[in-house]
């Protein structure tokens, strides 16, 4: 069911959210706040037969599979810094 002020469900790994600031509240708002989601929510079960890295590439991702593979991106920081 769909509401109004909801949006769209999209599959993102990275999520924002903007927290509560009350009128009242003495400190300046925050302003967007972000999160990461691993691929893993997103499986039901690991199917059989996945794609594997090879052993050395596996060392370096942390993950033997690469539907698995999450790579950390830094939302607060600038892209033309």
């Amino acid at each position: 069911m769909n509401y109004p002020h909801e949006q769209p469900a999209t599959f993102t790994r990275m999520k924002a959210y903007r927290p509560f600031h009350s009128r009242f509240d003495p400190c300046p708002p925050i302003g967007l706040k972000f999160y990461s989601t691993p691929p893993h929510l997103y499986m039901g079960f690991q199917p059989p037969n996945l794609p594997q890295f090879p052993p050395r590439v596996a060392l370096k991702k942390g993950t033997l599979w690469p539907a698995l593979y999450d790579p950390y991106e830094n939302p607060y920081e600038g892209k033309g810094r």
